[in-house]
């Protein structure tokens, strides 16, 4: 790892993006894993052929670009072919977030990813950054945010990492059960240790 970068995640409508645009509002390149894994599968990439050839035609639109609805549900329902193609795509996810944040401006880029605690990811950052809040309010959050019942919103929360497993990989915590303002505060405060931090690690030179 030869540049400071800073792992963002969090729970499902923790408040990720929110952060992450409080972040970028200082100037810090943020770079969305969640966007890099449409790019890897876009028309013209190196991955889509093997997709197509793998799961067939069914999992193509009529444009030829990915379904990633239809092909959601054929990983979803079987272990073995969502390993099938996260040992595909996965590599080529971290080939390009390590591309992207080589080359962002700014002191040091963030790198936004919802599945880092299950995909024991923490060890490619310098910091890990978790964006926590209370269950219940999460609950509430993502109720409204998605228009569905409680039960579907506990279901949503139970196909991700635990609120102790993701806060088992953070090495710094925001807190975002209060308003904007508090946010606000635990974002300058990191975002200032990060900056010194990463200026520091650049005038060590490269490890």
């Amino acid at each position: 790892m030869s540049r400071f970068r800073v792992g963002l995640t969090g729970g499902i409508a923790s408040g990720k993006t929110t952060v992450a645009n409080l972040f970028a509002a200082r100037g810090v390149t943020i770079v969305d894993t969640d966007q890099l894994a449409r790019e890897v599968v876009a028309p013209g990439s190196a991955l889509l052929p093997k997709i197509a050839a793998h799961f067939g035609d069914s999992v193509l639109e009529a444009g030829g670009g990915l379904d990633r609805r239809a092909l959601r549900e054929r990983v979803f329902a079987d272990p073995a072919e969502r390993r099938w193609l996260e040992a595909l795509t996965h590599p080529a996810i971290r080939e390009l977030t390590d591309a992207r944040c080589a080359a962002a401006p700014g002191p040091y880029p963030m790198v936004a990813i919802p599945l880092l605690a299950e995909t024991q990811g923490a060890r490619r950052f310098t910091r890990v950054l978790v964006v926590d809040c209370d269950p219940e309010i999460q609950l509430e959050r993502l109720q409204v945010r998605d228009g569905i019942t409680r039960a579907a919103a506990q279901r949503m929360l139970g196909a991700q990492a635990t609120r102790n497993e993701r806060l088992a990989v953070a090495d710094d915590v925001i807190r975002n059960d209060g308003d904007v303002a508090a946010l606000e505060a635990q974002v300058e405060k990191l975002h200032r240790q990060y900056v010194a931090a990463a200026s520091a690690q650049s005038a060590q030179g490269p490890k």
